[in-house]
């Protein structure tokens, strides 16, 4: 079996492109997957923007690819946990490219480090991860969101960022809440059966105290096009989330919904996040 890479709590097999933190598995489209294999192949060094369009997208098919690049970093930091501003594992260098900055090691399939693997570390791990890139592009695996063929097709999948809810209450047992909901909201936006919404949910600019939040500079920073934002209220009577949907380019609402509970049970935050995903794909996806 092939083996592994292991940096901090993550482990990322280049062959099939599967990430997992502390073996949980992490979703992971496949064009930010292959990204992810390049920039692994070379620890430490600089991944020009060129050499990840050329490895990652090829010369065959024409791609957005300003705008693709930018949103597969986003989806690896969203995974990881990373920040553009504070990076632990994927840093931008400004101009030039990407650097993976973590330190990397290889691993057996049980996780362990791989006993039969010999010579500098880096030499196997590139075996793999450019037999990952050959399998993946031969066989056409994932078209992406950015990507056109030929022949011109409009591109169809919308980028959206699910921002952590606020907790209006005055009440800090119910800031876990807040944040279950929105996990919740990711999990049911990202559902294979949507496979035309792209959601980042756990990038590390989301968390920005809500004074402070910059729709616009999300957008920018994310390459998405809406946000989905959320608070949680309380009054004598119940409990109360409010979500709404922005358009980044004008920070208009285009939906918002409230939903009114007499408390928020696991039964009732699943329910509510299943509507609100609902409610912001037939947004999005008319043909939900």
């Amino acid at each position: 079996m092939a083996s592994r890479v292991r940096f901090g709590l993550f482990h990322f097999d280049p062959a099939t492109g599967e990430l997992s933190r502390e073996g949980t598995p992490i979703r992971l489209q496949p064009q930010p997957a292959r990204v992810l294999a390049l920039l692994l192949e070379r620890p430490g060094e600089i991944v020009s923007r060129e050499e990840l369009r050329r490895h990652v997208w090829g010369n065959e098919t024409f791609v957005d690819f300003e705008r693709g690049l930018n949103f597969c970093i986003a989806q690896i930091r969203s995974a990881l946990g990373d920040s553009a501003d504070s990076p632990r594992y994927v840093e931008t260098v400004p101009k030039r490219g990407y650097r993976f900055i973590a330190p990397a090691s290889l691993t057996g399939p049980s996780g362990t480090p791989d006993p039969d693997l010999t010579g500098p570390p880096r030499t196997p791990l590139q075996a793999w991860t450019l037999a990952a890139l050959v399998i993946a592009l031969a066989a056409g695996a994932g078209a992406f969101v950015f990507v056109r063929q030929r022949v011109a097709v409009p591109a169809t999948t919308v980028p959206i960022a699910v921002v952590p809810f606020d907790n209006q209450t005055g009440s800090i047992a119910f800031d876990a809440i807040a944040e279950g909901l929105a996990d919740a909201t990711v999990a049911r936006l990202a559902q294979s059966d949507r496979p035309r919404l792209a959601v980042v949910g756990n990038a590390q600019l989301l968390r920005t105290a809500r004074s402070f939040r910059d729709v616009k500079r999300i957008g920018a920073e994310l390459d998405v096009d809406y946000v989905v934002l959320g608070q949680v209220q309380r009054d004598g009577s119940g409990v109360r989330v409010v979500a709404h949907l922005i358009r980044v380019s004008d920070e208009r609402h285009v939906w918002a919904n409230r939903f009114d509970r007499p408390e928020l049970t696991l039964a009732a935050q699943g329910e509510i996040a299943d509507q609100i995903a609902r409610g912001v794909a037939r947004k999005l996806q008319p043909s939900e």
